[in-house]
């Protein structure tokens, strides 16, 4: 890492290691004082001037040398990153809720963070009924080019990222904890596995403990991270129905999976319903409604990919070169002009179907493929 980026990633560590500063807070005093190299060289009373706590400046006058070491330490890990507000790799609809969380922690692949996602939520006590449906939708979406996006929470979350793994696909687990820690510890087998396969993120520093508002401010990220969010099963009393209207509040879809009227555990699916949520009985239902928001990403992406003065082209290439890497041929000639489905694309190519969804994200990007609600491509 050069000299320079490691000073900043020191700073950004200070920063977010200091008690009570939100992400609001902090990237508040980033723009009043100009970069967090500022920040973090600030005095006491410039920081409360612009609005931090007297016990966070005070932290950040003060670092913690050792903590800060020890994560620097965890960093160094080829797989372990620290994704910051300021960053351009740092996810455009994230971006654009209220109250962006000012970093995150990454173990895993970062990339995950820009495929379009969709969140999986629910209860942690489901019914067998909702653990089938929190599979088969997941199973389904996910051969549909979809990364899934939940809380490792026992019950439906685990339900949704195990399926996505088996799947082949990516999933992203947002968490209530530091990243060194997992909650809850039946989860940590899921947890291996989306490390893996996929990413863990959290906003809260390493060593950060389960606490009840922790998670809100977590579930905040799940929706705002998703192109849309699908509840399961859900009580009345759910956290998930949080997630569920904060996802609303964002301008993102919420989707909700009808039951029995005699089953506890769809009462809150049926007041979200009652409150403007969309019913849905299959993954058409879905996938036809997430227009809007995939263009707002698309955008986003395509600006990334666009000439740089000082490049003077894009990180991609032209479409010819595209089409000139070995995988991208092979799933060119897969392509026809009759739409087909992401699991058929798979299957015919022989790639898998995290490698086939990013592929086809940056192939319709470049205007070589087209695709239709229903989640099919086919050649421009």
């Amino acid at each position: 890492m050069r000299k320079g980026a490691a000073t900043k990633q020191r700073d950004w560590l200070v920063l977010l290691n200091a008690p009570t500063t939100g992400g609001v807070s902090l990237i508040k005093v980033i723009k009043a004082l100009g970069d967090v190299s500022t920040v973090a060289a600030a005095s006491v009373r410039d920081l409360t001037h612009h609005g931090l706590a007297k016990d966070a400046a005070t932290a950040i006058t003060r670092p913690d040398s050792a903590k800060i070491e020890t994560d620097l330490e965890w960093l160094s890990h080829p797989d372990h990153h620290l994704l910051s507000w300021d960053d351009d790799a740092y996810p455009a609809l994230l971006r654009r809720i209220d109250g962006p969380p000012a970093a995150l922690f990454l173990d895993g692949d970062p990339g995950c963070l820009w495929q379009p996602q969709i969140a999986i939520i629910g209860s942690r006590n489901p019914t067998a009924g909702g653990l089938d449906h929190a599979r088969d939708f997941t199973t389904t979406l996910a051969r549909q080019g979809m990364t899934i996006t939940s809380g490792l929470a026992s019950g439906i979350d685990s339900a949704a990222h195990t399926a996505c793994l088996d799947a082949g696909a990516q999933t992203i687990a947002v968490n209530g904890t530091g990243l060194d820690l997992v909650y809850p510890a039946s989860s940590r087998a899921v947890a291996e596995r989306v490390r893996s396969q996929g990413v863990m993120i959290s906003e809260l520093p390493l060593g950060s403990p389960p606490r009840r508002q922790h998670f809100p401010s977590r579930n905040r990220i799940i929706s705002g991270l998703s192109l849309a969010v699908l509840v399961i099963e859900a009580g009345l009393n759910s956290g998930t129905l949080i997630t569920a209207r904060k996802a609303a509040e964002q301008g993102r879809e919420v989707f909700a999976l009808p039951g029995s009227l005699h089953n506890p555990m769809a009462k809150g699916c049926h007041r979200l319903i009652r409150e403007g949520a969309r019913l849905v009985e299959t993954t058409a239902d879905i996938m036809q409604e997430l227009g809007p928001v995939a263009a707002q990403l698309q955008m986003e992406i395509r600006q990334r990919l666009e000439p740089s003065p000082e490049a003077g082209k894009t990180t991609v290439g032209s479409k010819e070169s595209l089409l000139d890497d070995a995988d991208y041929s092979i799933l060119w000639e897969v392509l026809g002009y009759d739409p087909m489905p992401v699991d058929t694309l798979v299957e015919r190519s022989g790639l898998s179907a995290r490698e086939v969804s990013s592929m086809l994200l940056l192939m319709e990007l470049k205007g070589l493929v087209k695709k239709q609600g229903s989640g099919r491509y086919f050649r421009a």
